[in-house]
């Protein structure tokens, strides 16, 4: 579904291909580091499946929340919040497209108990150079996709994720230094209210 290559897509060899060198870190130390961000922002850089380049600011508010704005000249905006995943084209006058979350593989880590010791979760948990690296995908709908988690260590943190969807496609986003603990309004991940706002 190409409505999804802000959100949704199999994983770049370009991120995997760095030789084993270090131990992987144990899942229930990345289900507790995942569990413990209620509140984040940062910036982040995107590479999507056709090669372009997107840069923005993501808001998270787990359980279930999560904001991406896009900085210009793409000027995309996605919100999830109330069980809905919606996609606003800066292109386009027209409303946005709305889904799911739970048809969304980002819905793995706005779940609000994550635990990636879940068998039927769990694809892969790899090592790759000084990274940890884990696949997960909804057990249930494999056929939403996967997500690949990307970790550093000492400190343990999410450094990005690429997603995988079952079309074959891939967008991988990279995280800058989050910062956890911020308040955040709750109308960032209002859809109504962001439509009103792009109406505007």
């Amino acid at each position: 579904m190409k409505m999804f290559r802000y959100l949704l897509a199999p994983i770049l060899a370009v991120g995997m291909a760095l030789p084993a060198a270090a131990e992987k870190i144990p899942l229930d130390v990345l289900s507790n580091y995942i569990n413990s961000l209620k509140t984040a922002t940062t910036t982040f850089k995107q590479i999507n499946g056709d090669g372009t380049v997107s840069t923005g600011t993501l808001y998270m508010h787990r359980p279930g929340r999560a904001r991406f704005e896009y900085a210009e000249p793409d000027d995309t905006l996605v919100v999830a919040g109330g069980s809905q995943v919606a996609i606003f084209d800066g292109k386009s006058n027209t409303g946005p497209e709305q889904y799911p979350l739970k048809r969304t593989p980002l819905s793995l880590i706005l779940a609000r108990n994550v635990n990636l010791k879940n068998a039927k979760m769990l694809v892969a948990h790899q090592a790759f150079g000084q990274d940890t690296v884990v696949r997960a995908q909804d057990p249930e709908h494999p056929e939403y996709g996967s997500i690949d988690l990307i970790f550093s260590d000492n400190p343990v943190r999410l450094k990005e994720w690429i997603i995988n969807d079952s079309g074959g496609g891939s967008t991988r986003v990279m995280l800058n230094d989050l910062q956890t603990g911020v308040s955040l309004r709750a109308g960032l991940f209002n859809i109504t209210k962001a439509i009103d706002d792009r109406n505007r």
